[in-house]
């Protein structure tokens, strides 16, 4: 059910609710955090993937095994909130809350989530090069960024940022010269 439009509908009030709370307690920003660990843990493990959206398995277990994996790292609203998913049998929607959770932290903070491909791995300068540039291209405060690595942009990056794609590859500049030279003859 991940990234179904019901699945959306049904975080979304829960994203909310957890922001709400958050913000009354001052820590949008850690609970953003504890966020990004619990997606990182779900990626990471399919098994656990697994565990928390089967149906067949127990309340209960659920419990005990969410507890000892969330441990005392994650703030305790996050760790209760989490235990009440389990409670009204909402657990299954543990990722896709977390992932409205941080939306709704970006919109506030007014940051923007940005992938970003290269060549080869960004090192720290130039990866506030290009924080720089994309906030400059968007107007954004800050910059959330996930990179990849691909040798086939042969050099330059693609930044992509919601719909909007920034290819400054050199890969895509001969595409583009040799559309150029086709539309040409």
């Amino acid at each position: 059910m991940k990234g179904s439009l019901l699945s959306k509908e049904i975080a979304e009030p829960y994203a909310q609710a957890l922001m709400s709370l958050a913000e009354s307690h001052h820590i949008t920003e850690s609970i953003g955090e504890d966020c990004r660990a619990i997606l990182e843990m779900l990626e990471d493990c399919s098994d656990l993937r697994a565990f928390v959206s089967s149906p067949i398995i127990k309340e209960e277990d659920k419990r005990a095994v969410l507890t000892r994996i969330l441990g005392r790292d994650i703030h305790h609203y996050l760790r209760n909130f989490v235990m009440l998913l389990v409670d009204k049998r909402r657990i299954t929607f543990l990722e896709d809350i977390c992932q409205q959770y941080l939306a709704l932290l970006r919109k506030l903070t007014n940051t923007v989530l940005a992938e970003v491909t290269a060549s080869t791995e960004l090192n720290d300068e130039q990866r506030r090069a290009v924080s720089d540039k994309i906030k400059v291209l968007t107007g954004a405060r800050s910059v959330e960024m996930k990179t990849y690595a691909d040798p086939d942009l042969i050099g330059g990056v693609i930044i992509k940022v919601g719909s909007q794609v920034f290819d400054a590859s050199l890969r895509g500049q001969l595409r583009r010269i040799g559309l150029t030279l086709g539309g040409a003859s």
